[in-house]
């Protein structure tokens, strides 16, 4: 994530079975689900604008497990997700084609950094430059920033590669005629033609340069917030380096891991020990209560992974060190992390680890959940 983004109040990642409330098609290939929150967990799912939850469901005898931002202001009572159907993606093409008001899924209590509070922004100027379905955190915090102060602004750029393709869109246009004055909306699409240039054809390099010249000067902006696929999140970061941007104010999140073609983690697969093996223990404490497990070094085990064979309910979503769900702190030993999208540099710093992505480099490591 961004080198300083003010997270939310953290507390252990559960699973919770909620109903699903509402269903509403937003897209062709796109649905916003909600599920009711009864009386007796709503101090679980507060959440700040920008973050999200994971949902777990079983899929064709296959648990599966997803990270979905949530796309409304925060409400007392209820939590709404907005679900793109992914080419080949099992999970999002289930939440489209068969999920049904009335069923029942495990959602994770809220999580993420994707945020800063509120009354932070008072007075501000902030910029978000979105693809796709990464409109769906911006909504929740065009609404927030824009509702908390009479004197913020929001730009929002919103890519797609045509008007059909375009999730939101009535709530866009809602949102611009209550504050016509303070948000300014570009709706940028790759493979229609609009009459202004600059808002049609993809974005890259010339294309930004462009825009930061003409509809979104970066100088007046005190906070962004990026959200959409790897290259696109890269090229907004590395130009507004270049152009001297406070590396502190930038913040973002991404779609997926920066390398497609890697495998997306380890999610409990089989290891096997042969006699002789050097191994590795790993200790690790989870709602108080401490396991450890053996895991063969030739293997090159993921921590989450050497967790999960011996307790099914270690934390994680994404595996692929995007959401931050499997955090952990190492308490003692040393680990080499694969990817890293999720933590802060004061995180780093304070020793926590993406458990799906770290590999023990020492005999042993102890690591904690519950911090």
């Amino acid at each position: 994530m961004a080198a300083r983004n003010i997270p939310a109040t953290k507390h252990r990642a559960r699973f919770h079975t909620l109903e699903v409330s509402g269903i509403r098609p937003l897209t062709a290939d796109s649905v916003e689900v909600t599920f009711a929150v009864p009386p007796e967990l709503h101090g679980s799912y507060g959440y700040s604008p920008g973050q999200h939850v994971a949902l777990r469901a079983l899929v064709d005898g296959h648990e599966l497990r997803r990270s979905y931002s949530i796309c409304r202001p925060p409400t007392t009572g209820s939590i709404s997700v907005a679900i793109k159907r992914d080419l080949g993606g099992a999970f999002s093409s289930w939440a489209n084609e068969s999920l049904l008001i009335g069923d029942r899924v495990d959602v994770m209590s809220p999580q993420g950094t994707f945020t800063i509070p509120v009354d932070d922004l008072a007075d501000k100027h902030v910029a978000g430059i979105a693809a796709g379905s990464g409109i769906t955190p911006l909504m929740s915090l065009a609404s927030a920033v824009l509702g908390g102060s009479p004197n913020s602004r929001f730009t929002l750029i919103y890519t797609n590669r045509t008007a059909i393709d375009v999730m939101f869109l009535d709530e866009l246009a809602d949102l611009k005629d209550r504050y016509p004055a303070r948000l300014a909306l570009h709706h940028v699409l790759s493979r229609e033609h609009r009459s202004s240039p600059v808002l049609s054809g993809r974005i890259d390099a010339d294309k930004l340069e462009l825009m930061f010249r003409s509809i979104l000067l970066p100088e007046t902006v005190d906070e962004w917030f990026l959200c959409g696929p790897f290259d696109l999140v890269e090229l907004c970061r590395s130009t507004l380096e270049r152009r001297g941007t406070d590396p502190a104010t930038v913040h973002f999140e991404l779609f997926t891991p920066g390398d497609p073609s890697r495998a997306a983690g380890d999610r409990g697969r089989a290891v096997v020990a042969r006699p002789g093996d050097a191994t590795i223990g790993i200790e690790f404490t989870l709602d108080g209560q401490t396991a450890t497990v053996t895991t063969p070094v030739g293997a090159n085990e993921s921590i989450l992974n050497a967790a999960l064979r011996v307790r099914a309910d270690v934390p994680f979503a994404c595996a692929g060190g995007v959401c931050g769900t499997c955090r952990a702190r190492l308490v003692s030993g040393d680990v080499t992390m694969t990817e890293n999208y999720a933590l802060e540099p004061d995180e780093l710093d304070r020793g926590f680890i993406l458990t799906c992505q770290s590999h023990p480099t020492t005999p042993t490591v102890v690591v904690d959940y519950d911090v």
